[in-house]
């Protein structure tokens, strides 16, 4: 058993070096599967024997994917579209594209065409949950993508392996909400960037893996006392919050990530798949059909600015600091309304652009250090 420090350490450097990780398992003998954010059905990839590899950008110049998406593209699809372009996802069987978005839809031909030796698996998931037949639907997308893996694997996914998968899944769901949770009594050791490190590394790792290691550093950190933070506490909502100079930014100025509403962070292990209700791919869509206050997603009332509210009051939040994806139009689409909600339950807020291209952080360390002010 590696102790805290190591742990962590661990985790850095998978985010830091994700080649690394999938260079590791392919020496084992595994086929690796990208998965493009959001919400990609990662179950039915690790049931099949795959390792599913989360693909959600990075700090790189642009040049080659220029031909292929506008300027005004999501800043993740753009550098995902580059790296797959330079080659940096060789290695990979394929790759999986939810559409979610105008840009997805793009996405999906872009890769098709640009870049032909990594196979692209589509899937679209249903927006008008509350129909019947959206879970027939999203079975049959499932159906497909299964089709689409069997021609790597060779043989087609059993039930018995799903209902094992998705038991680690939500093993996994479980240990990342506690550590979400023991993490605010340790904010000298959880910096906003030791917690987004936690978070995202789940992406690079199979998730029993993850388990076992995020396991360890909740134990750990049960054993030591709680430390009695004084600086200021926010939360975060958006598409995700880095790069690691932005996250330290909030550290500088005394403020720790208390709870978040992030697509790459907790709204991935919120809703877990239910324990009954059919068999393997119903309890998924059945999943897909439960999950709330995401901008990707389509819900009457807008319930996101009420879920805010009670992540502030949960977790002694003194405001929320939206981390605005450059050119991301369902998160521009949300904002007027969860600001409302928050404007009238009395939290202050603050938005940040979130740019994979941006190599400059002064704009927002002034900001941040002004809103660390005001709250």
């Amino acid at each position: 058993m590696a102790d805290l420090k190591s742990n962590i350490a661990f985790l850095q450097e998978a985010c830091k070096n994700p080649r690394a990780r999938l260079d590791y398992y392919l020496k084992q003998g595994k086929k690796v599967v990208g998965c493009f954010p959001v919400y990609t059905p990662e179950e039915l990839i690790h049931a099949s024997d795959m390792i599913p590899m989360g693909l959600w950008g990075g700090q790189t110049q642009l040049k080659l994917a220029k031909s292929y998406l506008p300027p005004f593209a999501c800043p993740i699809m753009q550098s995902n579209m580059e790296l797959g372009l330079s080659g940096a996802y060789q290695g990979l069987s394929a790759v999986i594209i939810p559409v979610l978005c105008d840009t997805f839809r793009c996405m999906t031909q872009n890769w098709r065409f640009g870049v032909p030796s990594i196979p692209m698996i589509p899937i679209v998931y249903p927006q008008n949950r509350k129909s019947p037949a959206s879970v027939d639907y999203l079975i049959s997308e499932y159906e497909n993508v299964l089709t689409m893996l069997t021609t790597i694997t060779g043989k087609m996914m059993n039930e018995k392996a799903l209902a094992e998968t998705i038991a680690i899944y939500n093993e996994h769901n479980a240990v990342m909400r506690e550590f979400a949770k023991v993490a605010n009594d340790h904010l000298d050791i959880v910096t906003p960037q030791v917690r987004h490190t936690v978070m995202k590394s789940a992406f690079f790792y199979e998730k029993s893996e993850h388990t076992a290691i995020v396991r360890e550093i909740v134990e750990e950190l049960k054993k030591l006392p709680a430390y009695p933070f004084t600086g200021k506490k926010v939360i975060l909502t958006g598409i995700t919050c880095e790069p690691d100079e932005l996250l330290n930014i909030f550290t500088e100025n005394h403020m720790a990530v208390v709870g978040d509403d992030l697509a790459q962070e907790m709204r991935q292990y919120r809703t877990d798949t239910p324990e009954k209700g059919g068999g393997g791919l119903k309890r998924l869509a059945l999943q897909w059909n439960s999950r709330h206050g995401c901008s990707l997603i389509y819900e009457e009332g807008k319930p996101r600015g009420k879920m805010l509210v009670n992540l502030c009051k949960e977790n002694g939040a003194g405001g929320v600091v939206t981390c605005m994806m450059k050119f991301c139009d369902p998160e521009e689409y949300d904002q007027p309304y969860f600001e409302a909600d928050l404007r009238e339950a009395g939290y202050p807020y603050l938005t940040i652009e979130i740019d994979q291209q941006n190599t400059s952080y002064e704009q927002i360390r002034t900001r941040i250090q002004t809103f660390s002010e005001m709250i």
